[in-house]
């Protein structure tokens, strides 16, 4: 019977490797599933582990739509429930993606912001050299030395935010973004 098992099991493996798809093999349901939430799968949060597994699983994988097959005990089946985890996962998914999409277009408005912040203080500190040029002033030399080391700080945080800051939310982003346009499907072994 063990042997029976296992050549079912290396078959569909070799069938999910040909077809592209994810698969992750389940016990039953609750695999998906916070131990720690009491709530029914409608409400209940994702666990952790399900998704670094489903984010290793994806990491190779190219953008477009793509198969999330989750393997289950025949006998665990129930599409009530294959509906209620399909509809939460959609869900999960989405209200993720879309956090992250908020987060990284709030710190490439910041980043903008400084930069144009910075820029106006160098203008303002360059048209005080300018215009009072020929002026020696405590206040004029005050306002220099503290408007273009002021500009350039935020020229360049602001670029910074951006250019890298703006990136640390990249894998996760890419991530929820592959698995809104998954197709989820559960399956037996």
């Amino acid at each position: 019977m063990e042997e029976e098992v296992e050549k079912i099991v290396e078959e569909k493996e070799r069938e999910i490797l040909e077809k592209g798809e994810v698969s992750l093999l389940l016990e039953n349901y609750g695999d998906i599933f916070s131990d720690f939430d009491p709530r029914p799968f409608s409400h209940k949060a994702l666990s952790v582990d399900f998704l670094d597994e489903s984010k290793r699983a994806t990491r190779e994988m190219e953008f477009g739509a793509f198969q999330l097959r989750f393997l289950l005990p025949k006998t665990e089946r129930n599409s009530e429930t294959e509906y209620m985890v399909r509809k939460r996962l959609r869900e999960h998914f989405k209200k993720h993606h879309d956090i992250l999409e908020k987060e990284k277009s709030k710190v490439v408005r910041q980043g903008i912001y400084f930069i144009g912040l910075g820029v106006a203080f160098m203008l303002m500190a360059a048209f005080v050299l300018y215009r009072y040029h020929d002026v020696l002033s405590l206040t004029k030399e005050m306002l220099v030395v503290m408007l273009e080391p002021g500009g350039w700080f935020l020229f360049w945080e602001g670029l910074d935010l951006v250019i890298f800051k703006s990136n640390v939310v990249k894998p996760d982003l890419h991530f929820y973004k592959k698995m809104t346009s998954a197709e989820i499907i559960f399956s037996y072994y």
